[in-house]
């Protein structure tokens, strides 16, 4: 289905031909028109399928068409990142070049001005507030902003905002919102605690439900059996004549982003570091080296899996196993969109062949075991079950144990890699894990084990979301009042919402 039947306003017509949208994706065809008849909705599709434009078209043709208060705050966007929150502003400037729409990013930095400015914009009446939830209860408290007039409630990435434990803050700011709205609500997973939120802020809504959770086919996976010391050295040997490809590393230690960030940059590799310890400043340079081809691989975190466009990725490789399938997904998401190919790449050491079979029971599919390059030696055999058991030792593709001049053959890294456990290595049972989770002892499988957990993991508990809550606090964009300006935008063949904002004239 095209865009021109669905009757928008001449005037966002002339932007979406402006940035070559033409096609829309299921999820467009599927959500803008129940959002354009004023219906709240709850819609679940995974990242990379076009959602923002699924959500930002039709309210900006609403706001067109029906009049509102040029001087109040219109809709609220809420975003679980600084990142995403600027990704959808800069796409909702390319949709608006042509209209009379105005609108302020909102979200957390260390600039005393950014404070002024998000706050004068928002008393001034923007009619788009696209908001990290901590940034924007920070203002409601000081009493800096009024929503009596808001008419459309937007959440992008739900689960994600969930997740990072903003439900309070969240129900907190629906309560400074006028009953008589429209809450539109995008997730790309719903686990109860979405539908319990649903329930509580949405009246009657329509549910589209897009096909979920499946890696795009153009993604070609494909999973490396290693033990956790050979990591390095298979991360160098994947990189070494990648020079010309675009490439992202995942990995949900902030710790082992540094490390590998810095071991990958000795080597001459030509590379960037994102996570949650960097300025605002540094994360932007870093994504825009990494957009223009200044630097090639981009070491990250969670923080960039979701809701970031970067046109020609390569290859995405797992450095460790995500903690959830939805994870899984997101990652290697980042390759292979608008139809392209990609590779998506895990390394699965010992301690994580559990957590991976589960992702592949759920994709209904084996995923390739790659053999290893030959100088690393070999690797632990994929027995799933065992390892969950703490079976750790067994080496090599039979099933035999490991004998103990193997473990010579696989280079113990290099830098702050962690080193195998002697015993497990050679294929003795480790001791008893559970004095471990107990805290009576350190963890002899793991020496790095403080450093290396999940980015916000507390290490006496199991787990808690990978990017703490301050993750939505940066510095602002400059609010903006946008008349009818007689540049035109440019943009991406496809529907799926990726292309960069215009660039205007002073």
């Amino acid at each position: 289905m095209k865009f021109e039947e669905l009757g928008f306003e001449d005037s966002l017509k002339e932007g979406l031909d402006a940035m070559n949208f033409s096609e829309m994706t299921p999820v467009q065809e599927k959500a803008i028109p129940v959002i354009m008849e004023g219906h709240d909705i709850i819609a679940c599709a995974q990242t990379g399928t076009g959602k923002t434009a699924a959500f930002l078209l039709p309210v900006l043709n609403r706001m067109l068409k029906f009049p509102h208060d040029p001087d109040s705050v219109n809709a609220i966007v809420m975003s679980p990142t600084r990142e995403l929150a600027q990704q959808i502003d800069q796409q909702l400037e390319g949709f608006s070049y042509f209209l009379p729409i105005s609108s302020v990013a909102v979200y957390g930095g260390n600039d005393a001005s950014a404070w002024e400015q998000q706050k004068r914009a928002m008393q001034l009446g923007a009619d788009f507030v696209i908001a990290t939830p901590g940034r924007l209860i920070s203002h409601i408290n000081l009493d800096n902003v009024d929503f009596s007039k808001v008419s459309y409630f937007i959440l992008d990435e739900a689960d994600r905002m969930l997740d990072m434990g903003f439900y309070d803050d969240i129900l907190q700011i629906v309560s400074k919102l006028p009953k008589e709205r429209q809450t539109i609500m995008f997730s790309a997973t719903m686990p109860p605690k979405i539908k319990k939120l649903a329930e509580t802020i949405l009246r009657d809504p329509v549910s589209v439900d897009i096909a979920i959770s499946k890696p795009a086919d153009g993604i070609k996976q494909g999973a490396y059996v290693c033990y956790e010391a050979q990591k390095l050295s298979l991360a160098r040997t994947l990189l070494h004549d990648k020079k010309e490809e675009k490439i992202i590393i995942f990995s949900s230690s902030k710790q082992t982003v540094k490390d590998l960030y810095r071991a990958l940059r000795q080597k001459g590799l030509v590379a960037g570091e994102m996570h949650s310890d960097l300025e605002q400043a540094d994360r932007d340079r870093v994504m825009l080296d990494f957009k223009s081809g200044k630097v090639n691989i981009l070491v990250a975190t969670d923080i960039v899996a979701r809701g970031i466009d970067v046109d020609g990725i390569d290859m995405v490789i797992n450095y460790d196993v995500p903690r959830d399938v939805e994870d899984y997904i997101h990652r290697i998401g980042r390759t292979a969109r608008a139809n392209r190919e990609g590779a998506g790449l895990t390394f699965v050491s010992e301690k994580d062949q559990e957590r991976f079979a589960k992702i592949e029971r759920f994709l209904e599919k084996t995923i390739e075991k790659l053999p290893l390059p030959v100088e690393l030696g070999e690797g632990p055999a994929y027995e799933p079950k065992a390892s969950q058991r703490g079976n750790g030792g067994r080496g090599g593709r039979n099933g035999r144990k490991r004998p103990a001049q193997a473990k010579k053959a696989a280079p113990a890294g290099e830098g702050s890699e962690a080193k195998p456990n002697e015993q497990t290595a050679q294929g003795q049972r480790p001791k008893s894990k559970h004095r471990h989770r107990h805290g009576n002892q350190p963890n002899h499988t793991n020496p790095q084990n403080q450093q290396n957990r999940p980015e916000g993991e507390n290490p006496n508990r199991s787990f808690v979301p990978k990017e703490p809550r301050q993750e939505g606090d940066a510095q602002p964009h400059q609010h903006r009042r946008r008349p009818h300006h007689r540049r035109r935008p440019g943009g991406n063949q496809n529907g799926a919402g990726n292309a960069e904002a215009p660039t205007k004239e002073n």
